[in-house]
């Protein structure tokens, strides 16, 4: 298992941009897939964006394919989620999530470790 800690969600307004950044703990990160989540009030947690063990493979979905992108760095057990041009729909907890394989996964039940959500907020 590795433990996760999600920062830099905010408040921003449409149009604007934020980072946000998931530290891992251990000795293993580049043995996860790492992926972002994000759930909105009333709603169900979705896939936003995935990176394999080293950043080599990337997906994101059409719905932020263009705006957001995901990057690690294995060197500092980190991976980072830029959202650009954000949307008001884009509002939401983000969690970052770690998969233990080399692939890309998208599937929830396929991430076995979870960071605690960090909030955005996008004002229109």
């Amino acid at each position: 298992q590795v433990q996760l800690v999600e920062s830099g969600g905010g408040l921003v307004q449409a149009g604007g941009s934020l980072r946000l950044s998931c530290a891992a703990s251990g000795r293993t990160f580049s043995s996860y897939t790492m992926g972002w989540f994000r759930q909105a009030p009333g709603k169900e947690r979705e896939f936003v964006a995935a990176a394999s063990w080293n950043g080599g493979s990337t997906y994101l979905p059409d719905s932020v394919k263009g705006r957001f992108t995901i990057s690690r760095d294995n060197a500092k057990n980190t991976v980072y989620l830029q959202m650009n041009s954000l949307k008001p729909e884009d509002t939401a907890v983000y969690f970052c999530a770690a998969a233990r394989s080399t692939m890309i996964e998208t599937v929830i039940s396929h991430f076995g470790s979870w960071g605690p959500g960090t909030q955005v907020t996008i004002s229109s």
